[in-house]
């Protein structure tokens, strides 16, 4: 079975941006319509899409509910959906619109009792979201360190039993410089549940360097934003350069 190839859409006021290193001064829009770029990743052969509202990731309030409803709609394609979730109203809110996976971030490290609950109450649909910076996971979009370290954090999550993980090295998110395959590699070697690998990726060779760990542990997909965007490769490279190594 190949690893899924997941394009990203970050979302901020109604625009496709990405962020560098998490930094919500250092935006760059890439487009004002991310439900055409979402149709156009679909007709290049992606199944599946990894979204994130950023203005709910920060500040737990959003507008974003019609543009992610439509993106899902209009694309077709299976929705990971993250950001901003931390209640039961806002699962449930992300469900009715169609979103097949949720990521849950700050709200698992700072909350774990309600997330392990969530998890049972919604099987098969929460993953947790591991948002790490020099060795300890991140909240609130990524500005807040939760004090708690990478391997208890996962540890945990394996007890816990979500649907995955999704693993960012904030460092390297947005910058172009290549994923951390250490970390990577440390998070496949103690995770039991699967792991869709995020940051860094800049060309194909990294999606093949990423792709190889799959012998290590159970990886799932790998997510590519700033790279598409700017024209390293396609949606259709990625997906194709994934199914080869499968």
């Amino acid at each position: 079975m190949s690893i899924e190839f997941l394009p990203a859409i970050d979302l901020r006021h109604g625009k496709a941006v990405r962020l560098y290193q998490g930094d919500y001064t250092q935006e760059t829009v890439y487009a004002d319509d991310p439900v055409a770029i979402a149709r156009q990743f679909a007709r290049e052969g992606a199944c599946w899409i990894h979204v994130v509202d950023l203005d709910a990731a920060k500040d737990g309030t959003s507008d974003h509910g019609e543009l992610i409803a439509a993106i899902i709609r209009e694309s077709g394609l299976r929705v990971e959906l993250g950001g901003g979730i931390r209640t039961d109203a806002d699962i449930e809110r992300v469900l009715s619109l169609g979103a097949e996976r949720i990521v849950v971030g700050t709200a698992a490290a700072e909350n774990p009792d309600w997330f392990a609950d969530a998890i049972r109450r919604y099987p098969g649909h929460l993953v947790a979201g591991v948002d790490v910076r020099d060795g300890e996971v991140a909240t609130r979009g990524w500005i807040e360190s939760s004090g708690v370290s990478l391997d208890a954090f996962v540890d945990w999550i394996n007890d816990a039993g979500p649907a995955g993980i999704v693993f960012t090295e904030i460092s390297r998110d947005g910058a172009m410089q290549g994923p951390d395959l250490d970390g990577l590699r440390r998070v496949l070697r103690r995770s039991r549940v699967p792991v869709v690998a995020s940051g860094g990726i800049s060309k194909l060779d990294d999606l093949r360097e990423v792709a190889a760990l799959g012998a290590v542990g159970p990886l799932f997909g790998i997510i590519s934003g700033r790279a598409i965007y700017e024209g390293a490769f396609t949606v259709a490279d990625g997906v194709r350069v994934l199914q080869e190594q499968g």
